[in-house]
């Protein structure tokens, strides 16, 4: 009997409000054998958010344990809070042959980058447009000017690092994003990849951040 292969890790990564964490679930809902990767974090919980399920949520001294024990994949401080993917229950799911989704930021990215000893995937999302970004913020975080102010202004640093990403799609239609986003996960497994529409992604780059 041949080993069982195992499976592969896909990063969708995006500035806060595109729609990063939209895809990840319906990814994972479409395909059984996907699996989210839950990340702790030392942020409270929004209101429709569930311990377990959405995150580990955890207060900074059991965050800064886990990081003195080097348990994390990866982690980050983004916006006042930290974020980190646990690396047992990654590696187990790899091992059994699953594929491994994650939501997770540019720094963490980077982070996984540097570990040689899987098959990665990575996925940068783009908004349509600025007013369209905005407008999902406010719907998301309403009253909440200040929050909205801050991921707003950490906007280009975010998008600045589209290059360091296999694949960049603009979020202009959920569903055609997801599509396009299978059909290369589809053919990544496969051994398949695809180039970047360079040309394309820069010019829509250079429109976001004017």
């Amino acid at each position: 009997m041949s080993a069982k292969k195992n499976g592969m890790m896909f990063v969708l990564s995006s500035p806060s409000g595109v729609g990063k964490t939209t895809l990840t679930k319906k990814l994972a809902e479409n395909n059984p054998n996907f699996k989210i990767s839950i990340s702790h974090t030392t942020r409270k919980p929004r209101f429709n958010e569930i311990n377990k399920k959405d995150y580990y949520f955890v207060d900074e001294v059991e965050f800064d344990l886990l990081v003195k024990k080097n348990s994390f994949f990866e982690y980050a401080k983004i916006f006042d809070n930290f974020y980190g993917t646990l690396k047992d229950p990654v590696l187990k799911f790899v091992s059994q042959g699953k594929d491994v989704l994650f939501d997770i930021d540019w720094q963490g990215t980077q982070q996984l980058n540097k570990i040689k000893d899987f098959s990665l995937v990575t996925f940068f999302i783009l908004p349509p447009n600025i007013q369209v970004l905005k407008e999902r913020l406010f719907s998301r975080h309403k009253g909440q000017e200040k929050l909205i102010k801050q991921r707003m202004n950490k906007f280009n640093d975010e998008i600045s690092h589209w290059n360091e990403y296999n694949y960049v799609f603009v979020n202009d239609d959920l569903d055609e994003c997801f599509n396009k986003i299978l059909k290369i996960i589809m053919s990544e497994k496969m051994g398949v990849s695809q180039k970047k529409n360079l040309d394309e992604i820069e010019k829509k780059v250079k429109e976001l951040i004017k």
